[in-house]
């Protein structure tokens, strides 16, 4: 089964350019560090988000294998140190965990 983690994170305009100052250091860690994957990461254009959020989103295998990411990130040292520049950036911030539900909504007729 697929799994997808998100990391929603909406930041004050203001300080726009140095939010994405740092998230781009959690680019680099994300490529330096093999038990990470490198997530995609999306700016809305029109939706229930404001354009002053970032998503991060990437996908699993299974749900240990997303909890396990998460495991790692709470005891990576160097992601926690980026977090603690970028938190005075950001207005909020939450995680999202999905399951991908196959088969269920089958819109080919049988």
């Amino acid at each position: 089964m697929l799994y997808k983690l998100r990391f929603i994170q909406s930041y004050d305009k203001r300080n726009e350019d140095a939010f994405w100052h740092w998230e781009h250091k959690f680019m680099e860690l994300e490529k330096k560090t093999p038990e990470l994957k490198v997530g995609k990461r999306y700016v809305p254009i029109m939706g229930k988000e404001p354009t002053n959020t970032l998503i991060w989103e990437a996908e699993y295998e299974s749900l240990e294998e997303a909890v396990r990411v998460l495991e790692i990130l709470e005891n990576n040292k160097e992601h926690d140190e980026l977090l603690e520049h970028q938190l005075p950036y950001m207005r909020d911030a939450y995680v999202e965990l999905y399951r991908l539900e196959e088969g269920s909504f089958n819109s080919e007729k049988e």
